[in-house]
């Protein structure tokens, strides 16, 4: 335990200069606090619903409800019908910077997606042609598509291989790709759960080696004018920061957007047009999030059903 202490002290020095920054940032995850919960309405909310719905915040989407502590909208009717999709506030944040987005997006491709918040959510705001889901871990495809089947989320199609088959089958192809990055998790602490070496350099620079690569492979799918969405949970520089340094080293044709109503959470980190959320706002657990542009200009590689078909449909509507 002494080591963990030593180790996320080191995290909250790089974070933060000011002493009590630094400590404010370690009592939210030394001594969790509860967080709202949140849903995201896939269908128009109906006029009896019953659930307690606190102030939004400003930048809030008008499809998300922020709730009261007390309410558990799990186990709400609306829930099992498929009204809504909870997810967590931190999952809202880091998804809100696909809000500005105005050009049509006709193919939408989550890289990581189970268990699907941030496909629905892009499903809801861009209403594409074709929304195709991939998740490489094969026992939270079940979950995928049972929160896909019951939102009835469509058109969707899910897939199940790693991202570097589909950056040689469907290079310049997709008009957003999501990267939901797979991360140290640190923020799941703050939501009280245990992530044992969360804050280990090892564990660090081992995910952050596995985001570059499937953020690298994800890049390729993106066509010319597309738009690449970088997202983590957790709050090392490594595999946030660093990541996306990385990428515009990699792929110089893809620049950073600036999202303006995110700009009171501007990385304090970076000067590129990155946001945060830490848990001592009292929002959410934490996020990372950071929106690319393609700027390259050309033909877009059109996916057809025979192509998905060869990568193997797991399920489709």
């Amino acid at each position: 335990m002494e080591k963990i202490s030593n180790l996320l002290l080191k995290l909250a020095r790089r974070l933060y200069v000011n002493l009590d920054e630094q400590q404010q940032f370690i009592d939210a995850l030394v001594y969790p606090q509860s967080f709202n919960p949140s849903i995201l309405w896939c269908r128009d909310k109906p006029d009896d619903c019953k659930l307690d719905v606190a102030k939004p915040v400003s930048w809030q989407p008008v499809f998300i409800d922020r709730l009261e502590l007390n309410q558990k909208p799990g186990q709400n009717p609306l829930h099992e019908q498929g009204y809504f999709y909870c997810l967590d506030f931190s999952s809202v944040f880091a998804a809100s910077v696909l809000l500005t987005i105005s050009q049509p997006i006709n193919l939408i491709f989550d890289m990581c997606a189970a268990p699907g918040g941030k496909s629905i959510f892009s499903w809801r705001i861009l209403q594409p042609q074709l929304l195709i889901a991939n998740e490489v871990i094969g026992k939270r495809l079940g979950m995928l598509i049972s929160n896909f089947k019951r939102c009835q989320i469509s058109p969707v199609a899910v897939l199940s291989r790693d991202s570097s088959i589909f950056a040689e089958a469907i290079p310049k192809s997709s008009d957003l790709v999501i990267v939901d990055a797979p991360c140290s998790g640190q923020s799941l602490l703050a939501k009280g759960e245990k992530v044992p070496g969360c804050f280990h350099p090892t564990n660090i620079n081992k995910n952050a080696n596995r985001q570059k690569r499937i953020i690298a492979n994800s890049a390729q799918i993106v066509a010319p004018q597309g738009y690449l969405a970088y997202m983590t949970c957790t709050y090392s520089l490594e595999e946030n920061e660093q990541v996306c340094q990385w990428l515009l080293e990699k792929f110089p044709q893809f620049q950073l957007v600036e999202v303006n109503h995110l700009k009171d959470y501007q990385s304090h980190l970076t000067t590129m047009p990155c946001y945060r959320i830490f848990p001592q706002s009292g929002l959410g657990a934490g996020a990372f999030a950071a929106l690319f542009k393609n700027t390259e200009v050309g033909e877009k590689k059109q996916v057809n059903k025979e192509t998905l078909q060869e990568l193997g449909i797991k399920y489709t509507s």
